[in-house]
């Protein structure tokens, strides 16, 4: 493991690489990506209070279905319940607490697997076998906890916070930004999980720039950038974002040939909106894909990894071919870059190694380590 400098702790060593101006920015200190108490903050500071994504909405489009996941040790359900809302529970049983449901599925009603208590889709208790003789016991009076979910713009966003403002509200300025493409309309092909050995940060870090897309993805996406035609603005409290003007060697890059809206560069501007702290979304004309990431300790993150297709590509008569083209090719991406990011984590761990200076084109790598450092107390 790297030595720390045992002068600083890692928040300490944090915010004095954010006290720097941009112009004279380095990478974030090695001690926040390797630290176990750094980590340990982060659960609590960050992934805790903040609003997490656990996928699109159409992921659940059937009263009953539900999914799965788990925020700083809360394991938690999200659901569509019988009037077609969603709905967020704790997936704890109320009677000796064992986890309630796993993974993805339907089901008309929540059964306790270990003494088969079981509840509405409201988090209501129905029944309790064998209860009748404990004077205490009280059917009416138990429920599942509620967590807050809500649909914004097509994303499950899921927060313990009670006090979060609404991601409508945080978020409006994503809206403003790409809201002319509609995301909320794009159609869902895949959804899928993996595991890399990595820091949760280097690999929002490597979606947030784009300038390791000609080396690392050479055989792929490289070849439709221009490292002169990437724009990296400054970006804001709640998210950051750059975007590139991609040329025709990728035509599901593009605006569909019978989309009369999009005029101009908007036919062909590629996005990538990093909404704090874990949702990644790189959102096209044509298609677009995700990352939610949930820290595993140290050195392993938990990846949700999804896409699709714009609305006009998605009813195309060739739609079929295109989602195999799309998932053929991200799925080669992501290889590339697992690749990038444990290389990244097994250099942050020598004792030999330093963070260097930052691009201009990681402007969105520096306003993260901000965020990270504004969250902490």
């Amino acid at each position: 493991m790297t030595r720390h400098d045992p002068g600083l702790t890692p928040l300490a060593e944090l915010r004095a690489n954010v006290a720097q101006p941009f112009e004279r920015a380095t990478a974030m200190p090695k001690s926040v990506y390797t630290s176990p108490d750094f980590a340990a903050l982060e659960q609590q500071h960050i992934f805790a209070r903040e609003w997490l994504c656990a996928g699109r909405a159409d992921a659940l489009p059937n009263p009953g279905d539900y999914l799965t996941m788990e925020i700083s040790g809360e394991p938690i359900i999200i659901l569509r319940d019988r009037e077609g809302t969603l709905r967020g529970l704790s997936n704890v049983c109320r009677h000796r607490m064992s986890t309630l449901l796993e993974g993805r599925g339907n089901t008309r009603a929540i059964v306790c697997p270990y003494h088969a208590w079981t509840y509405n889709l409201d988090g209501t208790l129905r029944g309790a076998p064998a209860m009748t003789l404990n004077e205490g016991f009280c059917k009416d009076q138990i429920a599942l906890p509620k967590v807050r979910v809500e649909n914004w713009l097509g994303w499950i966003m899921v927060t313990l916070n009670p006090d979060a403002p609404a991601p409508s509200e945080a978020l409006s300025d994503v809206e403003n930004l790409v809201g002319y493409l509609g995301m909320e309309h794009y159609v869902e092909a895949f959804r899928e999980e993996f595991h890399w050995n990595t820091n949760w940060k280097v690999l929002a870090e490597n979606f947030m720039e784009s300038y390791h897309l000609p080396v690392c993805h050479e055989g792929t996406i490289g070849g439709t950038v221009d490292l002169l035609k990437m724009t990296c603005p400054e970006g804001f409290p709640s998210f950051n974002y750059h975007y590139i003007v991609k040329n025709d060697s990728l035509p599901l890059t593009l605006a569909h040939p019978s989309n009369t809206t999009l005029t101009g560069d908007e036919r062909r501007i590629t996005w990538l909106v990093s909404v704090y702290p874990a949702l990644l979304i790189t959102l096209t004309p044509g298609y677009f894909w995700y990352l939610c990431l949930t820290p595993d300790g140290p050195g392993k993150v938990n990846v949700l990894f999804g896409g699709g297709l714009a609305p006009d590509w998605a009813a195309d008569p060739q739609a079929p071919a295109h989602f195999a083209a799309l998932k053929a090719l991200l799925d080669d991406v992501n290889i590339e870059d697992k690749g990038c990011v444990e290389r990244v984590y097994r250099g942050l761990c020598a004792d030999m190694s330093s963070p260097g200076a930052l691009s201009h084109l990681e402007r969105p790598n520096f306003e993260f380590a901000t965020y990270i450092a504004s969250k902490m107390p």
